[in-house]
Parts: structure tokens; sequence; C-alpha cells
């Protein structure tokens, strides 16, 4: 009997240590290939869709004077890269696309429409 219980509480501790050892993994560090402290260096500047699993991506590496933009092309099977630039300045909402300036378009009908019926 006293051999069953401690079994059962060895069991315990170590289903108790995955989620730790998983939460240290992550805080070190080793996972993400970054120091404790560092901030990323990848940040996503925009993206526009082509098609099904196809897409061209901007995104920023590195800091400071080091910061470069790369434009990528996305598949389902590879990435790769088609420009590498300076980065601009930051990139306004206005001009994310498309189906951005509609968006706005029809709030502002929709909010003008509804002043009418109530008028």
């Amino acid at each position: 009997m006293h051999s069953t219980g401690l079994t059962v509480v060895w069991f315990l501790v170590i289903i108790a240590l995955i989620p730790l050892s998983l939460w240290m993994l992550k805080r070190s560090g080793v996972v993400t290939g970054t120091a404790p402290g560092v901030t990323a260096t990848v940040k996503p500047v925009s993206q526009f869709n082509l098609g099904p699993g196809q897409k061209v991506v901007t995104v920023e590496v590195g800091s400071g004077d080091q910061r470069t933009w790369l434009v990528l092309g996305v598949t389902a099977q590879s990435i790769n890269t088609l420009h590498t630039m300076a980065p601009q300045a930051d990139v306004p909402v206005a001009s994310a696309g498309p189906a951005t300036a509609f968006a706005s378009l029809l709030r502002r009908t929709g909010a003008s429409s509804s002043g009418d019926k109530q008028g």
C-alpha cells in the first residue's frame, strides 16, 4: 500500500513539473533564440494577400541603425526574399488597401443614411 501511495505522489510531482519546465524554457530564451530581457528584432510591417496561400509580406529586421525592411513572397511551401530596402516612415492606416478604404466609405455612408431615416 505504501508503495502505491508513493508512486501516485511521484506521478503528480512529475505532472506538475511539466508546465513549470515549459515556463522556465520560455523565460530563458532557449526556445525563442533570444536572451532574457532582449526583445525580438523581427516586426511585421504590412501584408498583401495575392491569392489562396500566397501573400507578399514586409517585415522589419534588426534594431536601431541596423534596421532593414525585407519584402518577402510567402507561399505554403516557401518564403523568398523579393527585395531589401531601408526602413520607410510609418505606413498610414488609410493606405493599407482597398478593403480599408471600402470599410471607411461604408461607415460614412451608413452613418449618413441612418441620419436620413430618423430625420
